[in-house]
């Protein structure tokens, strides 16, 4: 019994720690396809898993065809990034300079989306930046969204 009990608690930090999972809000469709699924662009929101108050909401293009109707397709490297305060910031005790707060494959290999969250303490601004792990051109696309830790409804 306590050994499931110390595993049970381990999951749970664990999961507490991971890259926060998005929502899906919706898809507009960018281009009909006659055979498979559309090609599209979707938009996800997702809460940053370490700072209460903060969500962002990232689109993303996705390609269709048969290839992407069974998850085979490599979306292409294009998104947005949009993060606001959504109620009373908290910031944690430790806020690490950086740290990786969302995830998302966008191919079959070794290819992702991943927001970063870097604190700017001077300003005190959280800074969330958007990358992707392919390189295109020499450098990996990107986006940036700021938002500054201010009080929220006189709090």
């Amino acid at each position: 019994m306590k050994k499931s009990l110390q595993l049970l608690v381990f999951l749970f930090v664990l999961a507490s720690t991971l890259p926060a999972h998005a929502e899906t809000i919706g898809c507009v469709t960018t281009s009909w396809k006659l055979i498979g699924a559309n090609h599209k662009v979707c938009v996800e929101a997702f809460h940053d898993p370490q700072v209460a108050g903060v969500t962002c909401h990232v689109s993303q293009a996705r390609t269709g065809g048969v290839a992407g109707s069974f998850g085979l397709a490599q979306d292409p490297s294009q998104f947005s990034l949009a993060c606001r305060q959504t109620g009373p910031i908290t910031l944690p005790a430790r806020l690490p300079r950086d740290e990786e707060v969302f995830s998302e494959d966008t191919s079959i290999l070794f290819k992702e989306t991943r927001v970063v969250r870097m604190w700017d303490e001077a300003n005190r601004t959280l800074v969330y930046l958007a990358i992707s792990r392919k390189l295109i051109d020499g450098a990996p696309a990107n986006s940036i969204s700021t938002v500054p830790v201010m009080p929220w409804g006189g709090r």
